[in-house]
This record gives C-alpha cells, structure tokens and sequence, in this order.
C-alpha cells in the first residue's frame, strides 16, 4: 500500500522568496529518507501564495518516521516567521497503480 499526501498551504506571496531556501531545504531532505517515493512542492499559477504539496509514501511506518525527523521540526518552526498557514492536506491509501 502507498501512501498519498496532497493538499496545500499558503505562504503570504511577498515572503515566497526568502521562503524558498526552507522549501528546498525540505525537499532534499525528505526524498532522502527511507520510504520516500515522491516529494513535491509547486506555486499555483493563479493564486499566489498557494502551495500545492505532493508526497508519495511506501507506508504509513515511513510518514511516521518523517514526522519525527529534525528536517520536520525545523521546517514548523520557520512557518511563523514566513506567515505560513492555511495548511490543508489530505492523506490517501492507494492499494494499486495504472498508468494513464
């Protein structure tokens, strides 16, 4: 089973830039851990401000070992300095998979 995390958060569009750093810095750490099969971040194009997060999981084991890491408590503890909020995602069981 992989688990599916999709949702968003907003960042106010004036702090997006020197947020950035903070988002790669995320990334790169979290595609390096066990079970990571995706991790994405992407800006709406018609509404600024809002971030579109994608991640792919090979189990719910893994998504609880990422909650506990150093990158996860570093990464809450920037949002109120960068005005991050709205944060709404969703987590998904998938049992299978087909290309389209």
């Amino acid at each position: 089973m992989t688990l599916i995390i999709a949702g968003t958060v907003r960042v106010p569009p004036e702090n997006l830039e020197r947020f950035k750093p903070h988002m790669l810095a995320m990334l790169s750490a979290s595609r390096a851990e066990e079970g990571c099969l995706e991790y994405a971040y992407a800006q709406d194009v018609a509404d600024p401000g809002l971030i579109r997060v994608y991640e792919a999981w090979r189990d719910q084991a893994c998504l609880d070992a990422h909650f506990q890491t150093p990158h996860m408590t570093t990464w809450r503890a920037a949002w109120p300095q960068f005005g991050v909020g709205d944060r709404r995602l969703i987590a998904y069981e998938t049992a299978s998979e087909r290309a389209l």
